[in-house]
């Protein structure tokens, strides 16, 4: 497993709780006012549950409110991202399906940090 250091990003940082041949699932925490990156995988879907905080979730053209409790599909190929609007951190239990879960599976096509695909 990846450490809490080694997963650091811009908007908060994530944690592997499980990864294996049938599934990846992490545990991702948004600093108020983080976002992340506008992307899509071509070779997983997730499922996102809310556990802390609130935000907002871009689904392709939809955006969704949410907070502790509520959950939500990414399908294979879909755009996504996360934004904490809360006062608080916000904390979701991320589960990946599908035949590849590596980090270089990440389209991004906007990113407030400036990072690129991958």
């Amino acid at each position: 497993m990846k450490s809490e250091a080694d997963s650091n990003r811009p908007w908060g940082f994530f944690e592997i709780l499980y990864d294996g041949s049938e599934a990846k699932v992490k545990r991702i925490l948004v600093r108020p006012g983080g976002r992340l990156s506008l992307q899509r995988h071509r070779r997983r879907a997730e499922h996102w549950f809310v556990v802390q905080g609130e935000g907002t979730v871009t689904l392709d053209v939809r955006e969704i409110a949410v907070k502790a409790g509520d959950a939500v599909d990414i399908p294979r190929g879909a755009l996504h991202r996360i934004l904490n609007n809360g006062s608080g951190d916000l904390i979701y239990i991320e589960v990946q399906t599908g035949d590849y879960f590596g980090e270089d599976d990440i389209e991004r096509l906007a990113d407030d940090y400036g990072r690129g695909s991958g």
